[in-house]
């Protein structure tokens, strides 16, 4: 909720804040949302080369089972006349859709759960799942993949699904644009199969040696091209560079993308468990 403002247009932003001040969320364990912080329209944070590269490496959130906040959750709400439905499982939840990211104006603002939003944190808002939950998302132009804690709600237009936090915008590289075509997928606990048997390892299919960093974006994006799939560009010490594919569990999925990367010249991988 707190990124509605930096979507609108200046002129609009004023009635905003005074129209948000009074807006009634027709449901109990959503609250009314305080105004943000400061005026104009959200920006990204002053930071070094050094701060960047940081914030791209950052190590995803450990995904275990969460509690539903106390706010945020209440089967339905209502913005701008609209009301929205909040799903009583992120299970299976997978969609594909426009991402945009919020930072400075909103930094330190209570969130629809409660938490105060750290722009510096992989976090995100979404209009529907419950929160909070992790989810995996997916520059689906570059291939790159973090995985976030939705703890917040929005974005309200039609044409977005999700609003990451300006870390998790670094981490997929599209801080400076603004939006990118993203996949989402909601994480949950690994629970036991039905038949008792423990799930599958996770793995990751690291491949190719490349001289250049560039050499490596430029088969990265012929891959992606062929199958958007979740990977990124590695150092491989004095081999130059590589690709990092997955994680994969099934065993069946691994070696369609194998037979994939041979096909398309980047070699036979190397299958390396997640830890």
């Amino acid at each position: 909720m707190i990124a509605l403002i930096r979507h609108l247009p200046r002129f609009r932003q004023e009635a905003f804040l005074f129209t948000v001040a009074t807006l009634l969320w027709g449901c109990a364990g959503v609250p009314v949302p305080q105004p943000p912080a400061g005026t104009g329209p959200d920006r990204a944070p002053t930071v070094s080369r050094a701060d960047l590269v940081r914030l791209s490496q950052l190590p995803n959130p450990t995904v275990t089972a969460l509690q539903k906040s106390a706010t945020g959750n209440g089967p339905e709400y209502v913005v701008w006349g609209k009301t929205y439905n909040v799903q009583p499982s992120a299970e299976g939840y997978r969609e594909e859709g426009i991402s945009s990211w919020y930072g400075a104006k909103f930094h330190g603002r209570r969130t629809s759960s409660g938490e105060p939003f750290d722009m510096y944190q992989l976090t995100a808002a979404h209009r529907s799942l419950p929160i909070p939950v992790f989810a995996r998302v997916t520059n689906l132009h570059n291939g790159l993949s973090t995985i976030v804690k939705i703890n917040d709600r929005g974005p309200f237009h039609e044409d977005r699904i999700i609003d990451l936090s300006y870390a998790a915008a670094v981490k997929l590289d599209f801080h400076n644009s603004g939006t990118a075509r993203v996949r989402v997928e909601a994480l949950t606990e690994a629970a036991p199969a039905k038949d008792g048997r423990p799930n599958e390892d996770s793995y990751y299919l690291h491949a190719g040696r490349f001289e250049t960093a560039e050499q490596a974006r430029q088969a990265l994006q012929n891959l992606i091209a062929v199958e958007p799939l979740s990977a990124l560009i590695i150092a491989r010490g004095e081999s130059g560079f590589g690709l990092r594919l997955g994680p994969f569990t099934a065993a069946f999925e691994r070696q369609r993308f194998e037979a994939l990367l041979i096909a398309l010249d980047i070699g036979l991988p190397t299958l390396v468990p997640e830890r």
